[in-house]
């Protein structure tokens, strides 16, 4: 038994009595307990920790793209024709062609040409998001249908990628991607439903108990509500209210008013999610100095501040002022400036609180901003699974970074050491939910798919105790769920998953390879794998 308890973080056995753990410690100790009715579960080889929670997920984009045109396990251009072909096919009375997670460094510059798809589907509209879902690819049709030119202008939170005579080349980058969406029928509220369905048993199955959306709408709000009201939500969920960036301070009644619909229940809607900024290669991740050209020299792009810094301070004080917690997309070193700088106006304006406010990806760190997290009390909401040199990274982050940013990529470790609190997240479907393969590329910082290639900024590695902690007890911590769970200790819930083995006995490298066979949430299964004999 992993406790995640920093005091003891080993035992030899737990027992559950209801919904909770009564008794954690040796085998004498807790065979005490065993009764003419006790399920007894012995696990030789196995190792059980607490469930893992995930501090920044897409639950219904995942489960939605599941059941859509999805691209995320594939890679190469002929894997993609194949998969759109067969989807069109099979679906040929759909107006439109719609899924995605396609990987931006399988094209040139991360932009593949709407050419591709017309010769596949020219005469329906199609619209699919790449993984990291700050781009979309769309074919000829979908830009007529939009009314887009070489004459339509950019949106001022996006663009529209361009040939050199001005046509549109088939790319729609952050706000320009709403130019065709809104012509897309929103999913139902079944249909979300059932998104959410099928996302929560895939994450189960990964030892997955509670998460943190960070994307929530008044419709995803209802569809989780309702799974609730019929006892379908078996997992844990904080939900992170969607803030319209075009809007004001006048939309935090509103946001109340969504809160008060969920105040108890395995939902609630606590938590208010700020896109700050956009992705560093579609250059709208906001930087402090500008990004290089092809010729390796600076540049006039600096990114995007979707909300301007003294607009965002007034909006942080005033969710702060009414008790939410504050999530924050950053991933520019500029971007995660403004977050902080808007938490520490927040401090000044209304006091200290304990509502842990959060920054989500924070992939390039201004050295001078590491120790601002711990001392202003601010979670760094973390997705592990990209601290690597993967092709993204070397092709389309670094040469355009230059070698002193670069450095300051993901700096887990540092913040750790400047006393920061980590909780980790998979953005989902943006990238594998699985934390086992998380968990391997934070102790490694080498891509899981490309063992030869060199660690990334090996010195900001954690080891196992401190990449599981922030899986379990950082992401309970975030969620203020660690009063009840996050750890295996007498009195919490029993929220907890079997490993098949002990990743502490694994090489590191093949960390992400440890399957998660049992998965209980209130000491009831909500994933039982065949090779565990469940009793009774």
């Amino acid at each position: 038994m992993y406790t995640a308890v920093p005091t003891a973080r080993w035992a030899e056995a737990v027992a559950v009595r209801g919904e909770r753990i009564v008794a954690v410690g040796a085998t004498e100790e807790v065979e005490g307990l065993i009764g003419p009715g006790t399920r007894v579960l012995d696990l030789p080889g196995r190792m059980v920790c607490p469930g893992f929670q995930d501090s920044h997920i897409h639950p219904d984009g995942g489960g939605l793209d599941r059941m859509q045109c999805d691209l995320h396990d594939l890679r190469g251009v002929p894997a993609y024709e194949e998969a759109i072909r067969g989807y069109a096919g099979s679906h040929p009375d759909a107006r439109w062609i719609l899924g995605g997670g396609w990987a931006l460094d399988d094209f040139s510059r991360g932009t593949p040409h709407r050419s591709i798809l017309d010769a596949i589907v020219p005469d329906r509209g199609v619209y699919l998001p790449n993984r990291d879902g700050h781009g979309a690819w769309v074919n000829t049709r979908a830009l007529e249908m939009a009314g887009i030119t070489r004459d339509s202008p950019d949106p001022p939170d996006g663009r529209i990628e361009r040939e050199q005579d001005g046509t549109p080349f088939g790319v729609l980058h952050e706000g320009a991607m709403g130019l065709v969406e809104r012509l897309i029928p929103p999913p139902t509220q079944r249909e979300l439903e059932q998104a959410l369905v099928g996302a929560q048993a895939y994450l189960h199955s990964l030892g997955v108990t509670a998460w943190q959306d960070a994307h929530v709408t008044r419709a995803t709000l209802e569809a989780y509500l309702a799974l609730d009201a019929r006892r379908a939500l078996t997992a844990r969920v904080v939900g992170a209210l969607w803030w319209a960036r075009d809007r004001g301070e006048e939309q935090v009644s509103e946001l109340m008013a969504l809160r008060a619909r969920a105040p108890k229940g395995r939902f609630r809607a606590t938590s208010v999610k700020i896109m700050q900024d956009g992705v560093p290669e579609n250059f709208t991740a906001a930087m402090l100095e500008p990004y290089l050209d092809d010729r390796g020299q600076p540049g006039g792009r600096r990114g995007l501040s979707f909300v301007g810094p003294e607009a965002l301070k007034r909006h942080v004080q005033a969710l702060d002022r009414e008790g939410f917690q504050v999530h924050i997309h950053a991933i520019g070193d500029r971007a995660v400036r403004e977050a902080l700088d808007a938490f520490e106006a927040a401090r000044a304006a209304n006091g200290p609180n304990d509502h842990r406010h959060h920054i989500a990806h924070i992939q390039l760190v201004h050295p001078k901003d590491v120790p601002r997290f711990a001392r202003l009390g601010v979670v760094a909401n973390a997705q592990p699974y990209w601290a690597c040199l993967d092709g993204q990274m070397r092709r389309l982050c670094i040469p355009f970074f230059g070698p002193e940013r670069t450095g300051t990529q993901y700096p887990f470790a540092s913040i750790r050491r400047a006393g920061g609190t980590l909780a980790f997240g998979s953005d989902w479907p943006v990238s594998t939910p699985d934390p086992m393969k998380e968990i391997q590329v934070a102790l490694t910082r080498i891509p899981d798919e490309e063992p030869e290639v060199e660690a990334f900024l090996p010195h900001e590695r954690l080891d196992l105790t401190e990449a599981l902690d922030a899986f379990t007890m950082g992401t309970a911590f975030l969620n203020h769920l660690d009063a009840e769970t996050g750890s295996i200790e007498t009195g919490k819930l029993a929220d907890l998953a079997v490993l098949d083995r002990n990743p502490f006995e694994v090489e590191p490298m093949s960390i992400g390879e440890v399957r998660v066979l049992l998965t209980l949430v209130d000491g009831e299964p909500v994933h039982v794998d065949e090779e565990i004999d469940w009793p009774g």
